[in-house]
């Protein structure tokens, strides 16, 4: 019934297996991908046609975690997958951004790749096994994909590379975060978070990544070997020599003026009349060659800059090649905010404010590995006016959830120790304007927002977006590009980190790769590009303030004994939520008996935090408290102090003169001052307010001469001697009889209790 295929091979201490012909055969290709007991399906369906008037390339990759892959049911009020999550989108685009630029020009089938987590280990990240089931179900499949790529995960621990480490393992345990993607001969996709490393460290990792590449590459021509289906017979051949001849005629100069115009704007506006020049060119051709004429018209633009840039090094702009643009930066922009930025850079700028909040604030992510919680967010926002355009403004798409996760990348490796800094932070990025990398722009505010907040970064981070142009042999690579020269060129190449190292790199590219001399001389190039930015930056800020806003919230945390727990939450809470209640002030405690104290209010703090001392803190004798009026009961008054423990004022100890009630002195709710006596093995205090000033607080002299002591009492033979003769005589009772004999009990009022009162024992009556 089935015609299975499958390869494998051992790789980072585990089994890789590739396996097709069992699941999901009405698909062009199907491919179930093993790695340790991670298990992913990555199934593809093409179009056997091309949609008419169709002029790209419609490739959607969609990637999806199922909650049943870990044993678990979603969590919320609907128990079934829904939209994706944020880490859901990201592994969409780590497949989709290596794989897209190795379809053919003039590709325009529609392709749709499902990948699907069915079972996962708890230690395999399923995002690079899905990466690898998605490039073996390409290749297998027959569409024209000119792969295959291999993928993997690496990190840096002691001064050594380690393949395919636990996600959240390879920040805790090392200092980088890398994901790779590479056909056999060069490297196609980068993401990464690091611990500043340096750039020969940085460009090691990426050798060893594709060194590692290479293997899984191997494996999937293996599979394709057995299993791949005959290749697409399509027609890609380029009959548009003699449109492009024409438009270059007819337009050629009017491009390369257009370019030459440093104003977006005027640039743009000088591109449309070329365009629309070209359309009146051929305007006598059928529809579908004025189509493919339209469609050239963006080779001839790419053909005019790039020309330009690698025969004199003449950038649109009129920049040299590793020339950054004009920089402005602004901290304290908006009022009332924790902290704000606004970062120009040429025609990029973006508005990016930091907000600080408490624990309650955390982001919750419920994914395979359950609940966690984030105290960093980063959102990032394009709306469509920074480019001048009309457009769907809304929820944000991939792109967004894409740039915004970069812009976090960068900015997390500096971020305070949660212990130092107990503030959830949530860094929040407008664009404003863009013309070239506003993700990089964004890594510039969003640090100068978190300054501006106080927060106390380890050093400030700047980025830089790299591009570059390569035809043949020859290569030019270009710092802070332009939106055209991304459009244009070959490669988006950024990099953000300090002064110290690197703290994300990602890459990405239009051609079959680049090589390790290309990232190498891209990567020195972007280091003397992110120094001249942060020297910048510092223009407006040097370093975080030591000062939080007045609008922020204050955080103060104390420890205590974790016995102590207990009686600082009460019985159901009681305890914490009066204490809420009372000082206005958030408390949270973990199991450690750490207690974060959080208001805007420093009063509300203080409050908050005398309490919680007070429940903790044990009694002092012959010290002097303030406290309060709880009850009040005949013989005295007890009075609450240090939080959570009472303590009695017995009424001889309210006044040096005598006083009857209680209630002639105090009431309750009264605010009273107290001095502590004594205190029992037991733990009872005995309190006094006659010996304390309850004006000023002050001790006062005890005027009252002191009691005289008891008389020690002797053994019980000395008894007899004190009280007198026993109430029979003196003499021997003998035995008691049995309680029959002997009649009910008295009770205290002398009562019998119900029975004859004249029936009293013998020698009751005898006297």
């Amino acid at each position: 019934m089935f015609d299975v295929k499958t390869v494998s091979m051992e790789w980072g201490g585990k089994t890789l297996t590739l396996e097709t012909g069992r699941v999901a055969r009405q698909a062009d290709g199907a491919v179930l991908a093993t790695y340790g007991e991670t298990v992913v399906l990555c199934a593809v369906t093409a179009a056997k046609s091309v949609k008419e008037g169709q002029d790209f390339f419609p490739l959607t990759v969609h990637y999806q975690e199922k909650f049943s892959a870990a044993g678990r049911i979603p969590g919320g009020f609907f128990k079934r997958e829904r939209g994706a999550t944020e880490k859901e989108t990201l592994t969409s685009r780590l497949i989709d951004r290596p794989v897209r630029p190795l379809f053919p020009e003039g590709f325009y089938n529609e392709i749709n790749c499902i990948a699907q987590v069915l079972s996962y280990d708890g230690e395999t990240e399923p995002d690079v096994v899905a990466m690898i089931a998605a490039s073996a179900a390409l290749t297998i499949s027959g569409v024209p994909f000119m792969g295959p790529i291999g993928a993997c995960r690496v990190g840096f621990v002691d001064g050594q590379y380690t393949l395919n480490p636990k996600q959240d393992a390879a920040l805790k345990d090392g200092r980088l975060d890398l994901v790779v993607a590479a056909t056999g001969s060069a490297v196609m996709m980068v993401e990464s978070e690091a611990k500043e490393l340096t750039e020969e460290e940085m460009l090691g990792a990426v050798m060893f990544a594709h060194d590692e590449c290479r293997k899984v590459v191997n494996l999937i021509i293996d599979l394709a070997e057995k299993a791949a289906k005959e290749p697409w017979e399509i027609d890609l051949s380029d009959n548009t020599a003699d449109i492009k001849a024409k438009l270059k005629k007819a337009v050629g100069k009017d491009v390369a003026a257009a370019y030459k115009l440093t104003d977006k704007s005027a640039r743009s506006n000088a591109l449309n009349e070329a365009r629309a020049k070209a359309k009146a060119a051929f305007a006598d051709e059928t529809p579908q060659t004025q189509m493919v004429a339209i469609k050239t018209m963006k080779k001839v633009e790419a053909d005019i800059v790039r020309g330009a840039i690698l025969k004199d090094g003449t950038r649109i702009d009129g920049r040299k090649l590793d020339q950054v643009r004009p920089i402005e930066s602004m901290v304290g922009f908006l009022p009332r905010t924790h902290g704000s930025a606004l970062f120009t850079r040429g025609e990029t700028q973006t508005i990016c404010t930091t907000t600080l909040g408490t624990k309650d604030s955390e982001q919750m992510i419920d994914g395979l590995e359950g609940l966690s919680y984030s105290p960093f967010m980063l959102h990032y926002n394009f709306p469509p006016y920074s480019v001048g355009e009309v457009g769907r403004f809304g929820a944000p798409g991939r792109r967004e959830v894409g740039h915004g996760k970069l812009a976090w990348r960068a900015l997390h490796p500096v971020l305070p120790a949660r212990e130092d800094f107990p503030y959830t932070i949530r860094v929040l990025s407008d664009v404003t304007e863009s013309n070239g990398s506003s993700s990089m722009a964004t890594v510039c505010g969003g640090c100068l927002s978190m300054m501006d907040a106080g927060v106390p970064i380890e050093r400030p981070v700047s980025g830089i977006a790299m591009g570059l142009i390569l035809e043949g042999d020859d290569f030019a690579v270009l710092s802070d590009i332009l939106g055209d020269e991304d459009h244009l060129g070959d490669m988006d190449f950024k990099v953000a980190g300090t002064e110290a190292g690197i703290t994300t790199m990602q890459m990405d590219i239009k051609i079959a790769g680049i090589t390790k001399e290309i990232m190498g001389k891209a990567l020195e190039q972007a280091k003397a590009g992110r120094a001249h930015i942060l020297g910048e930056m510092t223009k407006a800020l040097g370093s975080a303030r030591t000062e939080l806003s007045a609008h922020a919230p204050r955080i103060e945390t104390i420890q205590i004994d974790k016995s102590k727990i207990r009686d600082v939450i009460g019985t159901g809470g009681k305890v914490i939520r009066e204490i809420v209640a009372e000082t206005g002030a958030k408390v949270d405690i973990d199991d450690e008996g750490v207690i974060k104290i959080s208001s805007s209010d420093i009063a509300q703090i203080e409050a908050a935090k005398k309490w919680i001392l007070g429940i903790v803190e044990e009694a002092e004798v012959g010290k002097i408290y303030d406290g309060k009026v709880v009850n009040i009961v005949d013989f005295g008054a007890f009075v609450n102090f240090m939080g959570g423990k009472d303590g009695l004022v017995h009424v001889s100890e309210m006044r040096n003169e005598r006083v009857e009630k209680p209630t002639d002195v105090v009431s309750e709710g009264q605010a009273v001052k107290v001095k502590v006596l004594e205190i029992d093995p037991r733990g009872k205090v005995r309190l006094s307010m006659r010996v304390v000033d309850q004006e000023t607080g002050a001790e006062l002299e005890d005027t009252r001469p002191p009691r005289e002591p008891r008389e020690p009492r002797g053994d019980r033979g000395d008894r007899g001697d004190r009280r007198g003769p026993r109430r029979d005589g003196g003499g021997d009772r003998g035995p008691r009889g049995p309680r029959n004999d002997r009649g009910p009990r008295r009770d205290r009022d002398g009562d019998s209790g119900g029975g004859d009162p004249n029936h009293m024992p013998a020698f009751l009556k005898e006297d």
